[in-house]
């Protein structure tokens, strides 16, 4: 595990955690193919979880389209499921979710997470605890496309009021409510 960003590199990678799923509006697949093209439009790479389908495949085929680098980590497991995008720049496949998420992880600069289900959030949590206990200073990212992680929010906020993690845990991440946003706190980060 790293300690600090690889942003020293001229490639800045931002990892993308999300769902393999289209969800139930539009925006939130409209803002997931924005945010992709605007990682091309920056000369960013997108790591991501290597599907073709969902959220993780519209950010994906936009990234790519636009001309990004992209970097997919599949699980062998999830090949079949999550359709396995073999025409990333580059594409890993690993044996298991463990091994995913720290591939992902050390190949990024940065953590996005836009909407989810139970994996994102599984990958959310798992970033913002190694951030808690000082394994990495990455910075991380909600994407709440329309309000998408209010709950998760309040969750936290919850969590920390019955003094189960401490009032800076809600300071180890930012909820960005559009892509213009995010890109721009990317690019603060980025410097």
């Amino acid at each position: 595990m790293t300690t600090a960003a690889s942003s020293t590199t001229s490639l800045f990678s931002v990892c993308v955690y999300c769902g393999s799923r289209a969800g139930g509006a539009p925006n939130y697949e409209a803002a997931a193919t924005a945010f992709g093209r605007a990682l091309a439009d920056e000369g960013w790479r997108l790591v991501y979880g290597a599907g073709d389908v969902g959220l993780m495949g519209a950010v994906a085929r936009a990234a790519q389209s636009a001309g990004a680098l992209t970097f997919g980590v599949i699980p062998t497991h999830l090949l079949p499921k999550e359709v396995g995008k073999r025409d990333l720049t580059t594409f890993v496949i690993t044996e298991n979710m463990h091994e995913r998420k720290k591939v992902m992880f050390m190949n990024s600069d940065a953590i996005v997470v836009l909407p989810g289900g139970a994996g994102s959030l599984d990958e959310f949590f798992e970033v913002l605890t190694w951030k808690q206990i000082g394994l990495h200073d990455k910075p991380i990212f909600l994407l709440s496309t329309d309000g998408y992680w209010k709950p998760l929010e309040g969750l936290i906020e919850h969590i920390i009021s019955e003094g189960f993690a401490p009032m800076s845990t809600s300071s180890y991440f930012e909820t960005v409510e559009t892509v213009e946003e995010l890109v721009a706190a990317l690019r603060a980060v980025r410097g």
